[in-house]
């Protein structure tokens, strides 16, 4: 019998005891990874598979509930200055690397503000308002902001904010430690063993700081790239879990149905995935804001979101999402409209250059999206050519902005200064990064109006100039927004407690056990 969980009660944030009486020990979970990640290292790849198995290897220094309440992890307390603008954190002691040494403030000083700051684009964005990280001692750590940032306390969660190890990386080429490649963390899970192509092993961590944790002794998560495959291995008990997207959207109704299958659309909140297609705004086409508007009145994305996704999620409106704070209800929506599009190509003298439109390389669904696309933009006369490629592939064409229209997803992270600022502002626009302004979108307006509003009190003019902001997009058309996404989890039942923070699998592991 299916049974669906939805709007479960958040508990054990902390890490400390769990929402069932009785948790036993022992076990296997095996759960499917799609794509492959590129790579484990969490601190440098925002893949969302990267995030999922590296969350369960490093930590943030705080858990979040659905609600965006942060909780106790690494640091056990923290306090603000009455000017707002004074932050300190404390950490909590006799925490140890995987390798034997001991974790302390000194790490979280090189993680955020040298390591991090060098090679996370989005938390970069976030630090510009921080002057200096200091540790008074080996378990105090001390943010001295410029001016108060309200969604600060936002930004330590494991996705955000990992904290990596000063004694591995000081020193060196960050892309190219080799720790990149058996990754150290604080985390539950150590990490064992990655046959490419294979699967990935992670094992009980015997030293976590956590007393009694984890549960669960080995986590295996398989590659298995086709689809119908993955579909099979949980229907034969060889796979446990299905992480959100893992499995074609069509195949979810049938394996929720399936005895002792258990469904949530829960540990999402935190991210809000956001999906648009990149519009190159530097060159060919696609720099002409007509283009980019008949692109918008050419999609049917209505379509999209009934036949490829089973009505899970909703037409996106805009840059910020419907469950993201300041959100403006009151923006004018791009409906179906292939009259407007082609009026609108025709205006701007569109002389049929053909357009490049790459796939994102998650899955067929994502496949058949792109087929949807290239069909409705060549019915108002747009020429497209595909472009395939994988993940790593993907993540470079983007960072090089080697492209013309991409599909992507980009998660909120509950706060428009925190995963959507990034994705406009001129300032993050540098290549390098498949995760920052990689259209090359440029507005001064827009910025002055972004970077205002991520400082400003009160909320009430926060949200002001965010409607200002998001008025100002929805005219430029930077992106072509899609879909406000939602990942359905599907996972045998046996499996307890698997989703009890705001991030969901990216650090469900820790708590969850096996009922035997």
């Amino acid at each position: 019998m299916k049974k669906i969980i939805m709007g479960a009660v958040i508990a054990c944030l902390p890490f400390t005891a769990s929402v069932y009486a009785q948790p036993q020990n022992g076990g296997t979970i095996n759960v499917v990874v799609q794509p492959e990640p590129p790579s484990l290292m969490i601190g440098m790849y925002s893949n969302g598979t990267t995030q999922q198995v590296g969350g369960n290897i490093f930590e943030g220094l705080m858990r979040y509930d659905k609600k965006l309440v942060p909780h106790p992890l690494l640091a056990t307390s923290w306090e603000n200055s009455e000017d707002g603008k004074t932050w300190t954190f404390h950490l909590k002691e006799g925490v140890v690397w995987h390798d034997g040494q001991p974790f302390t403030s000194a790490d979280v000083v090189f993680s955020i503000d040298v390591l991090l700051r060098e090679t996370n684009a989005r938390l970069r964005t976030s630090l510009a308002f921080v002057d200096s990280i200091t540790a008074p001692d080996d378990f105090t750590v001390v943010f001295k902001l410029n001016q108060p940032f309200g969604p600060f306390i936002r930004l330590f969660e494991v996705g955000t904010t990992p904290m990596l190890p000063k004694h591995i990386y000081e020193g060196t080429d960050f892309k190219m430690n080799p720790a990149n490649h058996h990754p150290i963390g604080t985390g539950p899970f150590v990490f064992k063993e990655w046959q490419k192509g294979s699967f990935i092993h992670l094992a009980k961590n015997e030293n976590y700081h956590v007393k009694g944790l984890p549960h669960i002794e080995e986590l295996y998560w398989h590659v298995i790239p086709d689809a119908a495959s993955r579909s099979v291995a949980f229907e034969t008990g060889k796979i446990d879990v299905l992480p959100g997207g893992s499995v074609e959207n069509f195949d979810v109704p049938r394996l929720s149905e399936l005895d002792n299958a258990c469904v949530t659309t829960d540990g999402w909140e935190f991210f809000s995935p956001h999906a648009w297609l990149w519009l190159n705004n530097q060159e060919g086409p696609t720099a002409d804001k007509r283009f980019r508007q008949a692109v918008m009145y050419a999609m049917d994305r209505e379509f999209a979101k009934s036949v490829l996704w089973n009505d899970y999620g909703k037409i996106a409106k805009g840059p910020v999402g419907s469950k993201t704070t300041f959100f403006d209800d009151t923006l004018p929506e791009y409906e179906y409209n292939p009259k407007k599009a082609k009026a609108l190509l025709k205006e701007m003298g569109y002389d049929g250059t053909p357009v490049r439109l790459m796939a994102m390389p998650y899955g067929e669904t994502w496949q058949r999206w792109t087929e949807v696309v290239k069909q409705n933009l060549e019915e108002v006369g747009i020429k497209t050519k595909l472009v395939a490629t994988d993940v790593a592939g993907w993540n470079q064409k983007i960072s090089d902005r080697d492209y013309d229209i991409s599909f992507t997803y980009l998660y909120q992270y509950g706060d428009p200064a925190l995963g959507v600022s990034r994705t406009y502002l001129s300032s993050n626009m540098a290549k390098g990064s498949p995760w920052n302004n990689a259209e090359g979108y440029v507005n001064k307006q827009v910025d002055q109006w972004l970077n205002e509003a991520a400082v400003v009190f009160p909320d009430s003019k926060r949200a002001e100039l965010y409607s200002k902001a998001q008025h100002q997009l929805v005219e430029d058309v930077p992106v072509a927004w899609l879909m406000e996404l939602e990942f359905p989890t599907i996972y045998n039942c046996k499996v307890q407690n698997l989703v009890d923070s705001a991030i969901g699998i990216n650090d469900a592991f820790g708590t969850a056990w096996i009922k035997q």
